[in-house]
């Protein structure tokens, strides 16, 4: 296959300019991210308060004549950090849904940048559920020729119960093809 230049013309082909391919109409398109319910303003507020309990509790076992309690004490201030940095850390990971009448892309991106694609044809393609009674929607799989793809991993049961309903509803509009609307 050529690989097209900026100005659409393929090398060698004697700059003759073709009209570039119209990329497809989406259908449905998502991009799914961690939930973080504390922001980088809280996590601040959260840290000195929790920094200003430590000290505090840490000077009065100081004053008593338990020095070696006011380092545990800033330990522990030091691994909550720790905990949130990497939890933050882990918050960059997300997935790419984008689906069109001839195929569905799938980008997963995870937390340290490593990228996954998978194109796959929306004909073949079936959402897959486990679902718990109490719980609701566990895990949600893109199912296309017998294999079985996770997505939608890092969110809650009421978040996948709603994309597992736009995501069906994409692909049952994928499967039906292109409307025509008759005028006259």
């Amino acid at each position: 296959m050529a690989r097209m230049s900026p100005d659409n013309t393929s090398p060698g082909d004697g700059g003759s300019h073709s009209p570039a391919p119209s990329p497809e109409a989406a259908i449905f398109s998502a991009v799914l991210t961690p939930h973080r319910s504390l922001g980088p303003t809280g996590f601040l507020i959260f840290m000195l308060v929790l920094g200003g309990i430590s000290f505090t509790s840490g000077m009065v076992f100081l004053m008593a004549g338990a020095w070696p309690i006011f380092g545990f004490f800033g330990l522990d201030v030091l691994l909550v950090y720790w905990a949130f940095r990497v939890n933050y850390r882990a918050a960059r990971a997300y997935e790419e849904v984008r689906v069109t009448a001839s195929e569905l892309k799938l980008r997963k991106v995870s937390h340290h940048g490593r990228v996954s694609e998978w194109t796959l044809n929306p004909l073949w393609v079936r959402l897959d559920r486990d679902e718990h009674e109490e719980y609701g929607i566990e895990r949600l799989y893109l199912v296309s020729r017998g294999r079985r793809l996770p997505i939608a991993s890092f969110l809650g049961p009421d978040e996948k119960a709603s994309f597992a309903h736009a995501l069906s509803a994409a692909l049952g509009e994928a499967k039906r093809g292109p409307t025509r609307t008759v005028f006259g």
